[in-house]
């Protein structure tokens, strides 16, 4: 206990706890000198280990690391880094028993940190600290590459849902169904497959709209009809040209086709267009 003094005489007594009565931990120090977490060139000979012909740039040395994950996280705590680099932090986070979070866009994810990850699990690289934590190996990671943007820019400038992520099984599925020939045009996006005389078949998820319909109708020939068939449509869609029908995608076969199922078993039979006016 202590007590404040002040000209007026008003004396107020005061509480006075130190830092090592209220926290566990360490106190940050100002400077922090390389002797006690290392420089530029300890970084580098570590990295050296998972590629000698490819040294990165600017690693940080792992010793480093360790003081700001020491000083900012406790164990189980997640670490996000999102400029990964040669991953260091992430080597350090799981030796240190942290969670963590790395993201690295760079050739780096896979010739320094996914190297250095493995090395660290299966307890094959005793640099950094691993010595120090007396580190054995141990645990795992989940390595996961982004795959290409969902939305690409069409030909007539609207967003659409990029051709990678095309199912080519629904495709066939309907192609199938509406006993058309499976037949995608190299150079025309609307034609998935071909039917009798000059009939093709559009099958898209979009939420298909009378603008996107009048496009298309700007490119069919005199002699050509089209069958689109959505998974939803405007309301006029139908009506905008006599050589294009629209019919939506049955739910049997949307349910069938889920994006990212490897197998599919298709509940696919030769059906009149009666039946699937009665199931919409």
């Amino acid at each position: 206990m202590s007590v404040s003094v002040n000209e007026d005489g008003n004396n107020v007594p005061q509480l006075k706890r130190f830092l090592t009565d209220v926290q566990d931990g360490m106190v940050s120090k100002t400077i922090w000198i390389r002797t006690e977490v290392g420089d530029n060139q300890e970084a580098k000979r570590e990295i050296k280990v998972f590629d000698d012909n490819d040294v990165f740039a600017t690693p940080k040395p792992e010793r480093l690391i360790t003081r700001i994950l020491t000083l900012a996280s406790k164990d189980g705590d997640i670490v996000l880094d999102s400029f990964l680099g040669s991953g260091t932090t992430t080597a350090v986070a799981h030796k240190m028993g942290r969670k963590y979070i790395g993201i690295e866009m760079g050739e780096h994810a896979y010739t320094h940190v996914h190297k250095r990850m493995k090395a660290v699990v299966d307890g094959t690289y005793q640099g950094g600290i691993s010595r120090a934590v007396n580190w054995q190996g141990g645990g795992g990671f989940k390595f996961y590459e982004l795959a290409p943007s969902f939305i690409s820019i069409d030909e007539f400038g609207n967003q659409v849902i990029d051709v990678y992520y095309n199912d080519i099984k629904l495709i066939r599925a309907m192609c199938k169904l509406m006993n058309y020939t499976f037949s995608p045009s190299p150079g025309e996006y609307w034609k998935h497959g071909k039917g009798q005389l000059n009939s093709s078949i559009y099958v898209t998820t979009q939420m298909l709209s009378v603008a996107m319909v009048q496009q298309i109708l700007s490119h069919l020939r005199a002699n050509e009809t089209l069958l689109i068939c959505p998974k939803k449509y405007e309301p006029g869609c139908e009506r905008v040209d006599s050589r294009i029908t629209v019919r939506k995608i049955p739910q049997s076969v949307l349910k069938a086709c889920q994006f990212g199922k490897k197998e599919y078993l298709l509940p696919i039979k030769e059906r009149t267009m009666e039946e699937i006016d009665e199931e919409e």
